[in-house]
């Protein structure tokens, strides 16, 4: 095998890599499509299997224009699911965080006024460290 062909192989290869990443970002945008119904689901991946360059320029042409819209709502969708798993694993009372820093003030670490501010927070529902001032 001399350069040229070597590099050939390699351009070939990319573009096949390339096309198995379209067609798989096709499928799932077809699955993460809520006005689809099943069978709707179905012809498209059937097509984008059996002919998948016709099948992938058509669906490119006919839905492509909302591919971003259903990406960005399901990123949000994503964010959102995470945000509220991290804040219920994460959250805690406002009386941990007034008993925090009542240890705190027991201990001599804060100050009466220090204990108010802290204090105040937690019943407002702010989120600061027990440590912050």
């Amino acid at each position: 095998m001399d350069f040229w062909e070597f590099i050939w192989y390699f351009f070939w290869a990319y573009i096949v890599i390339s096309f198995i990443a379209v067609l798989i970002g096709l499928i799932f945008d077809v699955f993460r499509d809520q006005s689809l119904g099943g069978w709707a689901k179905a012809a498209w991946v059937v097509f984008l299997v059996v002919l998948p360059i016709i099948a992938s320029v058509v669906y490119l042409i006919a839905r492509g224009g909302k591919m971003t819209e259903r990406q960005i709502e399901y990123a949000k969708s994503a964010r959102a699911q995470t945000d509220d798993y991290i804040r219920t694993v994460a959250s805690t009372s406002s009386a941990d965080e007034i008993g925090k820093a009542r240890a705190l003030l027991d201990a001599g670490s804060i100050t009466t006024a220090e204990f108010e501010t802290l204090k105040s927070r937690a019943l407002a529902g702010a989120s600061a460290p027990a440590g912050a001032v």
